[in-house]
């Protein structure tokens, strides 16, 4: 199984149903008034498991998972106040690229702001985690995605390196 299709089976970290929809259509208008294009690929819509979409989540786009050739390419969409959760990954070094908005990064207890034309890079063990200031768009180019190689740092996220089924 490839990455992207465990992460698409990773439920209990996916936004469902009507809301699923709504923000869906919401990401798709603000990406239809940016006059911008995405990927043919199925979007994740995380809330983490956290249900609250709206304060912690994204939508993510894979443009490519090439793990032989040695790269990953993504578009993360965050909402207005809307959060990545605190994370590191133990192997995977990402590049972020504001495209659209303002995107406010924490990385190792330093916070930046990255604006279109801005890169921020992360390397692995630092954790990070990303919020939008208005709706943004930053195109995420790392070494290959792994989903193990999450680690986040609220427990109650269902997935990811140190998550175990059934551990509170």
């Amino acid at each position: 199984m490839d990455e992207l299709e465990k992460a698409l089976g990773l439920q209990e970290g996916l936004l469902a149903g009507p809301e699923r929809e709504k923000a869906l259509a919401d990401f798709q208008a603000h990406i239809r008034s940016w006059d911008l294009a995405l990927p043919n690929v199925e979007p994740l819509v995380w809330d983490f498991g956290l249900r609250d979409f709206h304060r912690t989540g994204l939508i993510e786009c894979w443009i490519a998972n090439e793990t032989r050739a040695g790269y990953c390419a993504k578009l993360l969409f965050l909402f207005d106040g809307q959060t990545c959760p605190k994370h590191l990954h133990r192997h995977k070094t990402e590049t972020f690229f504001a495209v659209k908005g303002t995107t406010r990064i924490f990385c190792d207890g330093s916070i930046v702001e990255i604006r279109p034309g801005h890169t921020f890079l992360v390397g692995p063990g630092r954790t990070h985690s990303l919020t939008g200031i208005g709706p943004t768009l930053v195109l995420e180019v790392s070494t290959p995605c792994t989903v193990d190689d999450n680690f986040f740092e609220d427990p109650r996220v269902p997935y990811g390196g140190n998550y175990r089924k059934g551990a509170e």
